[in-house]
């Protein structure tokens, strides 16, 4: 368990090179998962700011959301090693191969969530400092330490943590919310759940060895495919009402009924292919899933690029 972990203490070899304590530092952050969140935070940056917003408060915004996920994940990785190191996908990490010691990781996030908040409330504002704790308090406590080990729709409500990222570039240009983040911050929320569990699919069996109760690993994939098909579409609809109610030009809702075509077709055929009886690697699941980090980061670059065409 998570508790277990957070007791233990491993010192990193004394032998270590800088270069390897610095790459596991790093990957405490998980950049991969960073990359996607700033790409839902610059486009709506542009939106907020009808072009092109200050160079200045992109940079800040960058590096204060960049810190303040790297501490969110680091706090996870912390939380989770003992599942990380049963599942191949993550056994590879940090903690898991005593590269960074528990303690060390856990000053470590603390220092990433104060430098985040400080560059984001003294560059930016507060209100945006103030979203990036929520969102970090959000992943650590609601879905890190309670939703994923005790309930299947820990993707579901966990996701929300994720959808800060708009909330916080839009108020970084603005100082205030309004219908446009949250909008945006619905597509992200809808957007989650046949990201995750088409991964899901993929590592079903990590999941059941680590008792991590993943919906493909506590329902069959016809039940699975039916909820991924749902948020699909549901995703697509609402990432077209971000036309009517906020000021787009015709270049994002083109973009986005054609991403979104593409997006359900996926899910359709992931749908067939799960009702035809298919398991394992014949269920094509991850087709799905780089589609759809390939149709998030496509529909974000269409909200930052229209403002500047139209």
């Amino acid at each position: 368990m998570g508790v277990c972990v957070a007791v233990m203490s491993v010192t990193v070899p004394a032998k270590a090179r800088f270069g390897d304590v610095v790459k596991a530092y790093v990957a405490l952050t998980k950049p991969r998962v960073v990359e996607l969140l700033l790409v839902t935070t610059i486009p709506a940056m542009f939106l907020a700011a009808g072009g092109l917003p200050p160079w200045r408060l992109i940079l800040v915004t960058l590096v204060g959301g960049f810190l303040a996920a790297g501490s969110a994940n680091t706090f996870n990785c912390v939380w989770d090693a003992d599942i990380d190191e049963i599942m191949r996908r993550t056994r590879r990490r940090p903690v898991p191969r005593h590269q960074v010691s528990t303690a060390a990781a856990l000053v470590f996030g603390i220092v990433l969530g104060i430098a985040a908040t400080l560059i984001l409330g003294f560059g930016a504002n507060w209100l945006s400092a103030i979203l990036a704790l929520a969102a970090n308090a959000f992943y650590v406590f609601v879905y890190t330490m309670w939703l994923k080990r005790r309930t299947w729709q820990n993707t579901i409500w966990g996701g929300i943590a994720g959808c800060f990222p708009p909330l916080i570039g839009w108020t970084a240009v603005t100082g205030s919310v309004a219908l446009a983040p949250f909008i945006l911050f619905a597509i992200v929320f809808l957007w989650t759940p046949p990201h995750t569990w088409a991964l899901a699919f993929r590592y079903k069996e990590d999941y059941a060895a680590a008792d991590v109760p993943m919906l493909p690993v506590v329902r069959p994939a016809p039940k699975v495919s039916n909820q991924i098909l749902a948020y699909t579409v549901a995703t697509v609809l609402v990432s077209l009402a971000l036309w009517p109610l906020t000021p787009t030009g015709l270049l994002y809702p083109i973009a986005a009924a054609v991403l979104g075509a593409v997006f359900i077709w996926e899910a359709v055929a992931l749908w067939r292919r799960a009702h035809r009886g298919l398991e394992g690697a014949q269920l094509k699941a991850m087709r799905l899933f780089h589609w759809s980090n390939t149709y998030l980061a496509l529909l974000f670059l269409a909200v930052a690029i229209d403002p500047l065409v139209f």
